[in-house]
């Protein structure tokens, strides 16, 4: 089955989603994990030595402003799961508005990004990437302060790894994955509405909601 935009869409809105073995393979396939990792959206937490980094400043954020770059750099690792489809779905998706990119810069530099799928109130997280100290964790502070400002109710991380416990992650089982997507799809949000904050101000609400 070729894959498509809109059957993309369709995998998400009842639960799965896709991925290949490696760059190489041209082969892509569906996953429905029996337990699957999301982060609360009030429940990230951002700790004293993030809150430092975040206060220091010297870097911008920005939304939207390179999508395929931050999916380039999400794939420039040892072993990636993205290969050349999954690359021109997702810049698909993009174009046609179901997909969106936070990405960290430094004096206009990407070195950090975050990038998922969008669907109603769903945010569908995909992959994020580094290439400076605290870039991705920076990503994701932001990330959740803009979801919880749009609307967003849903923020599906698809795996559970430590690195996303430590930020406040959790694993749940597949059936209630599916009762929160559910109601989820059933809202509206929207990614591009807020604008974007001071670090001061995503603190002190990610203070207020964890």
């Amino acid at each position: 089955m070729t894959l498509t935009p809109n059957l993309l869409l369709h995998g998400y809105s009842i639960g799965i989603f896709p991925m290949a073995e490696h760059r190489n393979d041209i082969e892509v396939f569906w996953v429905d994990p029996r337990r699957r990792g999301i982060i609360p959206l009030d429940g990230f937490h951002i700790s004293r030595s993030l809150a430092r980094r975040m206060r220091k400043g010297g870097y911008q954020v920005v939304v939207d402003q390179d999508f395929a770059a931050v999916v380039d750099g999400c794939a420039d690792r040892a072993e990636t799961w993205i290969n050349d489809e999954i690359r021109r779905l997702y810049v698909a998706l993009h174009e046609a508005g179901h997909a969106h990119s936070l990405e960290i810069r430094e004096e206009g530099t990407l070195i950090g990004g975050v990038y998922g799928v969008v669907l109603g109130g769903a945010f569908f997280g995909e992959s994020m990437f580094s290439r400076r100290r605290d870039a991705s964790k920076l990503a994701l502070a932001y990330l959740v302060d803009r979801l919880n400002l749009a609307g967003f109710t849903l923020f599906d991380t698809q795996f559970l790894t430590d690195h996303l416990a430590s930020l406040g992650a959790i694993e749940i089982p597949r059936a209630a994955y599916h009762t929160r997507l559910e109601a989820a799809l059933a809202q509206d949000a929207d990614f591009t509405a807020p604008t974007i904050p001071s670090a001061q101000e995503v603190i002190q609400r990610s203070t207020q909601t964890s």
